[in-house]
């Protein structure tokens, strides 16, 4: 028998977006194929995560998904689903909206930025470590040198790429944001399902990887107001059709398919995006929708590679704040495109 430590990872019932919350659970085994079905549910008491009262306050976590520990050996990530004592989908479960997982059908390309931050504030803006504000933005965006990037921010993020593909999540790139001390790491995923969960363990460990320095993860959309960037995580799509046939009325379509729902996807594409969406820094007002070929200021931005790729391939929802939910912009965005 082997003695295998298996952190279960699951999002609780705050509002507006959920936290991450996890709990070790040590589990004696012949062996481990990486398969979750092998492992147990757990109970616990929710009546601390906004999850359950203390009148009936048993759940059930559900394991969905396994990752390989680039932290600590013989560990693993577990994701969870938290389900009701009779085994349905708790209310705060989002992943459990997601109807379609089919791998042949919708792929999903996310572009998650986020600031670092110490003690409730972005670095490098007024603090009293730093009592006035960096130099103007422009120069950051895939900047290099010691001024632009620091040796630390380099560091923890380059650290993060290196634990996100030992953990067999397809990161695909990683560079410099606009706004100072804004980085960027882009997922894909040709599951629904799949692509979510590995932006949930992504985001937990980085929040693991800056318990060591003393940072933690800024989402908010807006993290300095005035003259500087928001964060996003813009969320690249296409479904078989839109890679395999030729049609640019078929684009079109989707593009006004989303423009009839703008509220419905407003509303779970993260609290606090009035601050963003405000036609200025590479956004569109969040009362107005647009979409246009290679606009950056629009609601839906039609790449021009698809342009010149015949009308093929994916398009990008620009809206989506960074601290946004990913399961609810998934099941949103496949409920609004079913009949596609």
């Amino acid at each position: 028998m082997t003695t295998f430590k298996f952190e279960y990872i699951w999002l609780d019932g705050y509002t507006p977006e959920p936290n991450l919350r996890w709990k070790t659970n040590i589990l004696h085994m012949d062996d481990f194929s990486w398969d979750h079905t092998q492992l147990p549910e757990r109970w616990f008491d929710w009546s601390s995560t906004g999850q359950a009262d203390w009148g009936s306050s048993d759940l059930v976590l559900l394991p969905v998904r396994c990752y390989p520990d680039p932290i600590r050996e013989n560990w693993r990530l577990v994701m969870c689903e938290v389900l009701n004592s009779d085994r349905t989908p708790h209310h705060s479960n989002a992943r459990s909206f997601i109807n379609n997982d089919d791998p042949n059908e919708w792929w999903f390309w996310f572009e998650q930025e986020y600031v670092l931050e110490r003690d409730a504030k972005p670095l490098w803006f007024p603090h009293e470590t730093y009592p006035s504000y960096p130099a103007p933005q422009g120069k950051y965006y895939c900047g290099v040198g010691y001024d632009q990037m620091t040796h630390i921010a380099r560091k923890v993020v380059e650290e993060h790429l290196d634990m996100c593909l030992y953990a067999w999540i397809d990161v695909t790139c990683i560079n410099a944001e606009v706004l100072k001390w804004q980085w960027e790491f882009c997922v894909l995923s040709k599951w629904a399902k799949k692509a979510w969960d590995d932006l949930w363990i992504a985001r937990y460990l980085m929040m693991r990887l800056w318990e060591g320095y003393g940072l933690d993860l800024n989402l908010i959309p807006k993290p300095v107001r005035w003259d500087w960037n928001g964060t996003w995580m813009h969320c690249n799509f296409s479904n078989k059709k839109m890679r395999d046939e030729w049609w640019e009325e078929y684009f079109i379509a989707i593009c006004e398919a989303l423009w009839n729902r703008v509220q419905e996807h407003i509303a779970v594409y993260g609290s606090g995006n009035e601050y963003r969406l405000t036609w200025h820094h590479e956004t569109q007002s969040i009362d107005q929708f647009s979409y246009g070929v290679s606009d950056r200021g629009a609601s839906i931005r039609i790449p021009l590679w698809t342009v010149d790729h015949w009308w093929k391939w994916r398009l990008e929802d620009r809206r989506v704040a960074a601290n946004a939910d990913p399961y609810k912009v998934v099941a949103v965005m496949l409920e609004t495109l079913h009949d596609f």
